[in-house]
């Protein structure tokens, strides 16, 4: 039997919690312009893209892991409490892990933010390894959404 698990990561960024939160939101058409060498394009297949039920379609560039192609659905969307859930539903990552979830927290820290990421993953396989290396790339991008915010302001 494949085994199951959870990875986290708490990092700050530089960047106010309503400007990453917004980059989250919109990240349809901002990850594709701002993170072009990881995302060729985001495309919305169900819903409008940012509501729970939703399904986007991501085609990723080179400079992506493993994974060149996903498509997720958003489960649950809080506005208030800034956190996002999603669920991987088709794509390469599933040759690895029967489920995938990703959940993302963004927490205000005075002018900064403290943004949590996880994930909650099943394997397709004992051999598979943990995520770590999207975990990684998770951290990555989130670093260089805070360098484009910054380079905007």
């Amino acid at each position: 039997m494949a085994s199951s698990g959870q990875l986290h990561v708490d990092f700050e960024l530089k960047s106010p919690a309503e400007k990453v939160w917004g980059t989250i939101r919109d990240s349809t058409t901002i990850f594709p312009q701002a993170l072009s060498h990881d995302y060729k394009s985001i495309q919305v297949l169900e819903g409008d893209g940012k509501a729970p039920g939703s399904v986007r379609l991501i085609n990723y560039a080179e400079g992506s892991p493993i994974v060149k192609v996903s498509k997720e659905r958003i489960e649950s969307v809080d506005e208030a409490e800034k956190k996002y859930a999603y669920s991987i539903i088709d794509g390469d990552l599933l040759k690895y892990y029967k489920t995938f979830i990703g959940k993302i927290i963004v927490v205000p820290k005075g002018e900064s933010s403290l943004v949590k990421w996880s994930c909650e993953f099943e394997k397709a396989s004992e051999e598979i390894p943990d995520p770590s290396v999207i975990k990684e790339f998770a951290v990555k991008n989130f670093k260089e959404i805070d360098d484009y915010l910054h380079g905007k302001a």
